[in-house]
């Protein structure tokens, strides 16, 4: 069966934080944070078949990204050549998944993998896309496609390659956050790999949180540990201090320790992200992954997804019980896409804090 939409009112989400699906999910994003505490993001990890599996599919995507060109453009919003991209993923996907998923769930298990990447009309990503391939791993473990003991190459090895290939994409096709408010100051797209990659640090006896403020540290460790690597990426992008363009970053790195910073991730996650009905509305529900909000039928949940507002020429997705959203008031460019754009145009360091400064960050 396609997964569907369940979760649609304020009364649905409640239901699902105390189901027993939002505990399998959070319980399996706490299993590989404990399997990667004090792990280095270059120690050698064997790799098993699944893993392996799993690593050849994101490299075809990556190669999908390599072979679809971004079209010339000098509109700073998502780049219209990612729909080709999510198309042929799209077409490509059970092809694709054909040596990893049983052909019996290859429907409700691709759409997972799809959403991973991004939303094809709007040209966007974030969290709720970022959650669904964390999904797509859950279903392959309760499938028992994927062991316990591969929980930490699938952090190390698996997961850390979806970072990058979701990097690739934001780069190539300028990928707009989804929503307005990026991830609260930690990063526009991404959550876990600071999570994970705090995990990574709490056994270190000598980094301390504030070590994100010393630029040599950050490049000499940024290959060995996820969450030096998504702060020196955020710095390479946006322009300015820290403390400006990345708030909540600045605040985390005022810790006493990578525990109080993991923990307190973990807690944040449960909060902003499944605790967030504007994300979580667009989450899926099938046989593997159950839950039935009980709010409304499946065929009006899609009407409501593809309903297109009067003078607009893109659609809404909207919760109910959420206003609805004022037409274009919340399109957010890339960061991305601005800092490349002063690049090209040969503009210096210091002009571009003014050019990067009207893209909103809070």
């Amino acid at each position: 069966m396609i997964p569907s939409r369940q979760i649609l009112t304020p009364e649905d989400l409640a239901r699902f934080q105390e189901s027993d699906v939002c505990k399998y999910l959070m319980d399996f994003i706490n299993a590989l944070n404990d399997s990667i505490i004090g792990v280095k993001t270059e120690d050698e990890i064997e790799d098993s078949d699944i893993i392996q599996g799993l690593l050849g599919l994101l490299e075809k995507i990556h190669q999908t990204n390599e072979d679809i060109k971004p079209l010339e453009t000098k509109s700073r919003f998502g780049n219209p050549a990612y729909r080709d991209f999510y198309s042929r993923c799209q077409d490509m996907m059970p092809v694709w998944l054909a040596d990893i998923v049983p052909v019996e769930h290859m429907e409700e298990v691709s759409k997972y993998v799809q959403e991973s990447f991004g939303n094809g009309r709007r040209i966007d990503y974030g969290t709720g896309h970022e959650l669904n391939f964390i999904a797509f791993l859950l279903c392959l473990h309760k499938l028992d496609i994927i062991k316990k003991d591969d929980f930490r190459a699938l952090v190390i090895h698996v997961f850390y390659k979806y970072i990058k290939v979701m990097r690739g994409l934001q780069m190539s096709y300028w990928l707009e956050p989804a929503g307005s408010h990026g991830v609260w100051g930690l990063d526009d797209y991404h959550f876990l790999p600071f999570l994970f990659g705090a995990g990574q640090l709490r056994t270190h006896k000598y980094l301390r949180p504030k070590s994100i403020h010393n630029p040599e540290i950050l490049d000499e460790f940024s290959k060995d540990y996820m969450y030096f690597e998504c702060v020196r990426f955020v710095n390479s992008i946006k322009t300015g201090s820290i403390r400006w363009h990345s708030p909540m970053i600045d605040d985390i790195s005022g810790a006493k320790s990578w525990e109080k910073v993991n923990v307190g991730l973990i807690k944040m996650f449960v909060a902003e992200v499944i605790g967030k009905l504007p994300i979580m509305q667009h989450f899926m529900f099938g046989t593997i992954l159950p839950f039935t909000g009980g709010s409304m039928s499946k065929e009006f949940a899609d009407e409501a997804e593809h309903e297109e507002h009067d003078g607009c020429d893109h659609p809404h997705v909207f919760a109910f019980g959420q206003e609805f959203p004022d037409c274009c008031g919340i399109k957010v460019p890339s960061a991305i896409a601005a800092a490349q754009a002063a690049n090209e145009n040969g503009v210096s360091s210091d002009a571009r804090k003014t050019f990067a400064r009207p893209i909103p960050f809070d």
